[in-house]
């Protein structure tokens, strides 16, 4: 099975859909990581804060998949955004994926209280100049953030990964990425088990028509929008299933019934606000 790739403002490409590690133990990364490599994946997702980038080095350097087939993101943590810190940051991350090079290097929050974070952008694309990542982005930027550095710098980040799925779609966000050639990738896009998606008619009734599970219709619904999205799980029947989603297509009446269960006030979101987390 072949996954669709998206090409970023950087000329490089990017899988569409990947795998995620947020969360995954650093004991276990090694173990989950080989697991989704096996199944598919070849788009890694994860983070300095994550605290698991040595496994999922390991578990690449053991693959014997070549470097050019891989995609790997991971990101510059809050508490690094200051002075030279950020270049001190990659290298350790690469140390610790045993990588030259990642092909997707984000600062992870904006943290504004700090206002660090236009300065941070601007030393990711040193990093990027210094050929240490191939493409640079965002991740939990609102438009207002987005303004800025691109105001400040020049340069347009290649991705926003923002907390998306079909109660809490941000789409500002993505009126702003739209408009500026930057792509949107997708965290905790089940909703992180929160609330009851997967109960929600307009899931359920399609799952039911197309003889798939709800978790594999949100997936198809994020792919249809064209956002990117890694998915998170340590057990490989999960992982295939969510890999199991380019069989299927998803009716106009059908994604246009899951966009309505956003109440677009802000309430569904899930995880932390941009604005709040400093």
């Amino acid at each position: 099975m072949t996954v669709p790739t998206l090409t970023l403002n950087s000329g490089h490409t990017i899988p569409q859909l990947g795998f995620g590690v947020f969360l995954v133990p650093a004991d276990e990364a090694e173990k989950a990581v080989t697991e989704a490599l096996e199944v598919g994946y070849r788009h890694i997702d994860t983070a300095a804060i994550y605290r698991n980038e040595e496994g999922v080095g390991a578990a690449i350097a053991k693959s014997g998949i070549a470097r050019d087939e891989l995609f790997i993101t991971t990101k510059l943590w809050n508490d690094r955004q200051a002075g030279d810190e950020p270049n001190a940051a990659i290298r350790e991350s690469l140390e610790k994926l045993g990588l030259d090079y990642v092909d997707l290097y984000l600062t992870h929050w904006p943290t504004p209280q700090k206002d660090t974070y236009s300065h941070a952008w601007s030393k990711l694309i040193e990093i990027r100049d210094a050929g240490l990542a191939r493409s640079i982005g965002v991740s939990n930027h609102l438009p207002e953030h987005l303004d800025r550095i691109v105001a400040d710098t020049g340069v347009v980040p290649a991705v926003d990964q923002i907390e998306l799925h079909p109660a809490y779609q941000q789409r500002d966000v993505q009126e702003w990425a739209d408009g500026h050639g930057t792509l949107i990738e997708s965290w905790g896009p089940l909703g992180q088990g929160k609330y009851p998606l997967f109960e929600n008619p307009a899931v359920a009734t399609a799952a039911e028509a197309h003889g798939v599970t709800p978790a594999q219709v949100v997936l198809r619904w994020h792919l249809q929008h064209g956002f990117i999205v890694f998915p998170k799980s340590t057990k490989v029947e999960r992982m295939r299933e969510n890999f199991d989603v380019f069989g299927f297509d998803l009716t106009e009446a059908e994604l246009a019934a899951i966009d309505a269960i956003d109440p677009q006030d802000g309430s569904g979101r899930v995880g932390a606000h941009p604005l709040e987390l400093n």
